[in-house]
């Protein structure tokens, strides 16, 4: 029996003796949404081919519906409650063979897919979660969605990516948070299957695929005033990686505005047979033909950010340092890190990458149209290091850029209230060698109902 399976049996046989408990009862949540998802990714451009993927373009339209009930605690010492999420997509067109999967895949840009690289009807999956609380210390075993600076989940699809596993969160000290945990297996956004974890480089679906069942996580949140605050976080990654992270928030009030400073160091290095075992490496340039080596990357970021009157106006700037490309959890379908240059395309996050990024946004409440933002960020990354064919380094000289552009309303009282709409639309260009441009749009319905 899994472990989550386990824990959600003991739960549950709890809840049934305290049932009438007046805290799980009256502080339980239930919501509803609904989510309209199209998105095309337009290749066709780009002379360059790369032989995993052919398609000039990639298109596919659904619809998802999330189910979430959160319980409050049973009344006592230690509390008992339990958690769900309910989850479900409906294909309503996957391009017509351009969902950007293959034979040799599992899923495709929006869907999971059956083996001749075609689109599912449908995929659902339904998650548990049973948790304990004694004072400010909360326990979850089952189905999380962590959002960490090194374990993040990844909600840029139709369904959200979901994770498997435990973690305690304490906030018994004042000002101070702190979180650990394990997760064993991953839905990723376009499945409805559990998974190991594995990393970019590793995680080529066939012979060449390596993976982990065993990641944990410990760190901590420290507000050292109440517009400064200290951050500390440790990821492992069984046999391929550890990641430590540094992070530091400050929030100043300058004029009629707010400065947010946002500092952010990641030192990750290799563990276990990623250091020896050629089919655990990861990308970056490591002077092999291959591409491919050991996890070694320092990332330095910081991000600045002046809010005033609704205009938001920042600057940034990342430089990746060591012989690998920056490491996260990715199993090749779809996955967030916590980068400052985590975009709706591309990462920055290559070996040797220096990247400058510049935004604006406008929360059009102050103009008297609450509930519409527009925004957009640019990005450009130089210095990337590359391999050749003679295995050794090409160079220093390939570079991408990408810019965003988001519009977003979302009504904010009447018959209608909830209800969104967004439109997302990215380009992102490059010189580095087999690699294509890309353009993308994506446009999002929504609708969120709390139910009680």
């Amino acid at each position: 029996m899994k472990k989550s399976t386990l824990a959600l049996a003991v739960a549950v046989g709890v809840l049934a003796q305290q049932a009438g408990a007046a805290g799980f009862v009256d502080d339980s949540k239930l919501t509803f949404s609904a989510r309209n998802f199209y998105i095309n990714n337009d290749n066709r451009d780009s002379a360059a081919r790369t032989a995993a993927n052919t398609q000039s373009k990639n298109e596919e339209w659904g619809q998802g519906f999330q189910l979430n009930f959160i319980s409050g605690y049973t009344q006592g010492t230690v509390g008992f409650g339990v958690d769900a999420i309910g989850l479900l997509g409906i294909k309503l067109d996957s391009g017509g063979g351009t969902n950007g999967a293959t034979s040799a895949s599992y899923g495709g840009t929006i869907f999971p897919s059956k083996s001749n690289g075609e689109a599912v009807d449908n995929y659902s999956s339904l998650g548990l979660t049973a948790k304990a609380k004694i004072s400010k210390t909360e326990l979850k075993l089952g189905t999380l969605m962590p959002k960490l600076p090194v374990i993040s989940y990844n909600d840029g699809r139709l369904l959200p990516q979901t994770f498997q596993g435990g973690q305690i969160t304490s906030n018994d000290i004042d000002n101070l948070t702190l979180v650990g945990g394990q997760v064993e297996k991953t839905k990723g956004r376009n499945s409805s299957n559990e998974e190991n974890f594995s990393l970019a480089g590793a995680n080529t679906r066939g012979v060449n695929w390596r993976d982990s069942n065993k990641f944990i996580y410990a760190g901590g949140d420290y507000k050292l005033t109440k517009d400064l605050t200290a951050q500390y976080y440790y990821g492992n990654l069984e046999d391929f990686y550890k990641q430590h992270f540094l992070g530091l928030v400050h929030n100043w009030s300058i004029g009629p505005g707010v400065l947010k400073s946002d500092l952010r160091y990641f030192n990750s290095s290799d563990d276990g047979a990623n250091g020896s075992d050629p089919k655990y490496y990861t990308t970056g340039n490591y002077n092999a033909a291959s591409g491919k080596g050991k996890v070694d990357n320092n990332l330095y970021s910081g991000l600045f950010l002046y809010t005033v009157a609704g205009h938001t106006f920042g600057g940034g700037y990342q430089v990746s340092n060591g012989s690998s490309d920056f490491p996260w959890l990715n199993q090749g379908d779809g996955s967030s890190n916590y980068t400052i240059t985590d975009m709706q395309i591309q990462k920055f996050g290559r070996a040797g990458e220096r990247t400058w990024q510049a935004r604006y946004s406008y929360d059009f409440a102050k103009a008297g149209l609450p509930g519409l933002t527009a925004g957009v960020v640019y990005l450009r990354g130089d210095n990337i290091d590359t391999v050749g064919a003679n295995s050794q380094s090409t160079g220093k000289d390939q570079t991408e850029w990408e810019r965003d552009i988001t519009v977003a309303y979302v009504v904010p009282e009447g018959p209608l209230k909830n209800v969104g709409v967004a439109w997302k639309n990215a380009s992102w260009r490059n010189n580095i060698a087999s690699t294509r441009d890309q353009d993308e749009n994506r446009l999002i319905l929504s609708y969120t109902l709390p139910i009680f």
